[in-house]
């Protein structure tokens, strides 16, 4: 049975005409439908050196176009995002927090609309901060909590508070943690993962440029949360759920840690170390991609 995007905003309608700013892209200009139409599997990530070294891999892993070739960035005529296409898989950047994810997300959702695209499944792939876990583990996220452990998106429109949710899709969470399973390399954990609005103060850490709190009160929050189910914190999982939900769009959160939080609060591995840690969210995804496809 084909699953469409399903987009909340009547007024798309009543457009002539929809230009996807931050793309560079528009139904005008561009055939969506012919670029994008046989999209299934969408990864995205902060980074668009990161997006690019996926699109990489998956290419090499699904055994299309020839090895070492270049993947043109489809939104080369901005500087706000990066996007790479090959077969199936569309991979693209997002930057760090959630206003920027979600002004992606807003694009890329109306892009799969209008290129009528259908069963697409979204993945973030990323790296963040572990609590209680081994750096290097990988959490696929059961749900996006926010800096009080709630499973909530709130966002003030036209002045009201809107709270959403963020739970993500449960079978799809199972289905990547049988994929690490299979591949046997790396810790991997489900838990939740708390999305927070702020790299220093919002996250505990005692290294920012203002820090009002002691250390023995970082450490009794970080051991809440962990006590309250959450695994690892970043700044983006909680409008990734929520607008994935509002969609009808199947979606998953799959995070490297790169320290334990319990321990510490600067990155202390060396470049090589965090360059592999990186690299596993990219084999677990690539690994379900290339299972769901039949090529395991």
């Amino acid at each position: 049975r084909e699953t469409f995007i399903h987009l909340c905003n009547p007024h798309l309608e009543k457009m002539e005409e929809d230009i996807l700013y931050h793309f560079a892209l528009g139904t005008g200009t561009h055939d969506l439908p012919a670029l994008f139409g046989d999209v299934k599997f969408v990864c995205v990530g902060g980074s668009p050196s990161r997006m690019k070294a996926f699109i990489t891999y998956i290419a090499d892993e699904l055994g299309l176009g020839s090895p070492g070739s270049e993947h043109p960035n489809i939104c080369a005529g901005t500087d706000r995002y990066a996007m790479y296409k090959v077969g199936p898989v569309l991979s693209v950047s997002h930057g760090m927090g959630i206003p920027s994810i979600s002004i992606m997300l807003h694009e890329l959702i109306k892009l799969l609309h209008h290129a009528k695209c259908s069963n697409v499944t979204i993945i973030r792939i990323g790296t963040s901060g572990g609590i209680g876990l081994e750096p290097g583990s990988v959490v696929i996220t059961r749900q996006s909590v926010d800096a009080t452990f709630k499973p909530q998106f709130e966002q003030v429109i036209l002045g009201k508070t809107v709270i959403r949710s963020t739970d993500l899709d449960e079978q799809l969470a199972k289905e990547l943690m049988q994929c690490s399973k299979e591949i046997n390399e790396f810790n991997t954990v489900i838990g939740n993962t708390m999305c927070t609005l702020d790299f220093y103060e919002g996250q505990g850490r005692l290294d920012g440029a203002i820090c009002l709190y002691t250390e023995e009160e970082k450490l009794q929050y970080l051991r809440e949360a962990f006590d309250s189910g959450v695994r690892n914190i970043e700044m983006e999982s909680s409008v990734f759920a929520a607008m994935c939900n509002l969609s009808g769009v199947k979606a998953a959160v799959v995070c490297v840690t790169l320290l334990n939080r319990l321990k510490g609060d600067q990155i202390s591995s060396s470049h090589d170390v965090l360059v592999e840690y990186q690299q596993r969210p990219q084999k677990l995804v690539g690994y379900f991609i290339k299972k769901r496809l039949g090529k395991v």
